[in-house]
């Protein structure tokens, strides 16, 4: 078969797609890789973090049988004391209660947290085990904290939890200052409570604004929030309960949750800290896995230690996101070679064209799947949730393979094959439309695959690109792709187009559905053509 002169046109616009395909996959690891400069911290020593054991592999203090012993906090602590000189804890028991006793060994101080819920006798159990525990260890106490973001949930009202903190400050001595912790916007709602406490602690943390706020203006917020509680309060002192910045995990916005940006984060947080002379607890020691139940990825993933007890960057110098960024390089390789190697049956594809092709292609589908890859590392929580994610990578493998099989062909010249496309683009189809109903509805905590997806939705708008039959979509497919579009875009519109994601996750489903609904019209209109003609003939 020829190819016409609009054919080849076609052929260039395929070849510089698959050649941006590939370029930008391997762009993206390689900036990736490079080190960042950021203001360095004024000292790596930081005033208080908050302390909570429960990191290791299905552990979480959801469990009431969870149970943390002396000798892990004991190693905690003897590490956290070279860094911090206060940790602050949520709740009593689990044995929790053996922190202010432990962190007197290290010369640290502690502000010890009481959690108040819904269940009235939980909380009556909190609160005796709290006043004995301040009780037995006065000297190591910077503060008792009653109850953290209960008005947030709405688990309590603030008259009960005024109650508790009336309790508590009757049962422990003046020198013992108490305190209640919840988002800043909740204390200036219920300034009534200003009246129960010694000090009040606010948490701003500008990633989980209703506004977020990205990281070039955080610290500038902070300051805000900051003076306008003062001002709400005059007189009583304000401490910065938690302020923080998460490392992996979906954007917000313009707010990225990255390395870089919580290492910027807390270096400039703390440079402004230090500028103010102002009591502050950063969140957090460790990364939390089991938050990611709760929170989606970036639950588990505010540690300023990553769960094995590992330093995510240091207060000084550059910091890179991904310091072995040539892994994305090295999983481009292994695909261009693994689509060459199929490729070796096709004898009519003995043209160079053929083979650059296949591993152009190659080489952009494995660095994608190598991005969704480490996605996963961090998203992935149980044996279910990777064999599943582990099985969609699989199907977009062998489907950018089929895909990049029929290209090659086309671009190599080979005579024309039907495109592959049916129920396997179907299914992609129908899948990216469930996934972006829960992005719509249920989008907050939930990631954006974006190197899963990009693999069938790049690859089938290639297939249409060069496929000059004509051939009329089933009406199931039409429906799907007739929605990808309005579902992405709904999604861009959520995050007031702030989030460069949402308008990739845009691009990708235009891609896949636009082939669709354009064959749709070609068909349609070609039939209405037809019966036109027959009208006239008759």
């Amino acid at each position: 078969m020829s190819f016409s002169p609009t054919s080849r046109g076609r052929r260039a616009v395929a070849w510089l797609a698959l050649a941006l395909a590939a370029v930008a996959a391997a762009a993206w690891w390689w900036i990736a890789g490079r080190p960042v400069e950021l203001p360095d911290a004024p000292s790596a020593r930081i005033a208080c973090v908050s302390y909570a054991p429960f990191r290791e592999p299905g552990e979480t203090p959801l469990d009431l049988h969870a149970f943390v012993s002396p000798a892990r906090i004991d190693a905690d602590l003897r590490t956290l004391s070279r860094r911090f000189d206060c940790v602050r804890t949520y709740s009593q028991g689990q044995g929790l209660s053996a922190v202010p006793a432990i962190a007197a060994r290290y010369r640290m101080k502690v502000l010890m947290g009481i959690w108040l819920g819904s269940d009235p006798k939980a909380n009556a159990a909190q609160v005796a085990l709290g006043i004995a525990t301040a009780r037995q260890h006065p000297d190591v106490l910077r503060g008792v904290i009653v109850g953290n973001e209960a008005l947030l949930r709405g688990d309590l009202s603030s008259a009960q939890i005024a109650g508790y903190l009336a309790e508590v400050r009757a049962a422990l001595p003046a020198s013992i200052p108490v305190s209640y912790a919840d988002v800043w916007e909740f204390w200036l709602r219920h300034p009534e409570l200003a009246k129960s406490v010694d000090f009040v602690t606010i948490h701003i943390l500008p990633y989980w604004e209703d506004q977020p706020v990205p990281p070039e203006r955080a610290i500038q917020h902070v300051e805000d929030v900051y003076a306008r509680v003062r001002q709400a309060f005059p007189g009583k002192p304000v401490m910065i309960g938690e302020t923080g910045w998460p490392s992996e995990g979906r954007s917000r916005r313009g707010a990225s949750a990255s390395v870089v940006n919580e290492a910027r984060y807390l270096r400039e947080f703390l440079r402004y800290a230090a500028s103010v002379d102002m009591p502050y607890n950063v969140i957090e020691t460790f990364d939390q896995p089991w938050k990611r139940v709760q929170e989606g990825t970036v639950g588990g993933y505010w540690g300023i230690y990553d769960a094995q007890a590992r330093p995510k960057f240091a207060m000084q110098g550059p910091v890179v996101e991904v310091p072995r960024w040539w892994l994305g390089w090295l999983a481009g390789a292994a695909g261009a070679a693994l689509f060459v190697l199929v490729g070796l049956r096709r004898r009519r594809w003995q043209r160079v064209r053929g083979w650059l092709a296949l591993g152009v292609a190659g080489f952009a589908s494995g660095a994608a799947l190598a991005w969704q890859g480490r996605q996963m590392i961090y998203a992935c929580r149980d044996a279910w949730e990777w064999t599943l994610s582990l099985a969609a990578c699989l199907v977009a493998l062998l489907t950018a393979l089929r895909l990049a099989i029929w290209l090659a062909g086309r671009l190599a010249g080979a005579p024309y094959k039907r495109a592959p496309a049916g129920r396997l683009r179907f299914m992609w189809l129908f899948v990216l439309a469930l996934y972006g109903l829960l992005m719509v509805f249920d989008g907050r905590y939930r990631d954006f695959p974006l190197g899963l997806f990009g693999l069938p939705c790049v690859g089938y708008a290639l297939v249409a690109w060069l496929d000059e039959r004509m051939r009329a979509p089933s009406r199931e497919a039409l429906f799907l792709a007739a929605w990808l579009p309005v579902l992405a875009a709904v999604v861009v519109a959520l995050e007031l187009g702030e989030n460069p994601v949402t308008w990739v996750w845009l691009l990708l489903n235009l891609l896949i559905a636009a082939p669709v609904i354009a064959a749709w019209r070609r068909t349609h209109f070609a039939r209405a053509d037809a019966g036109t003609m027959l009208d006239d003939s008759r």
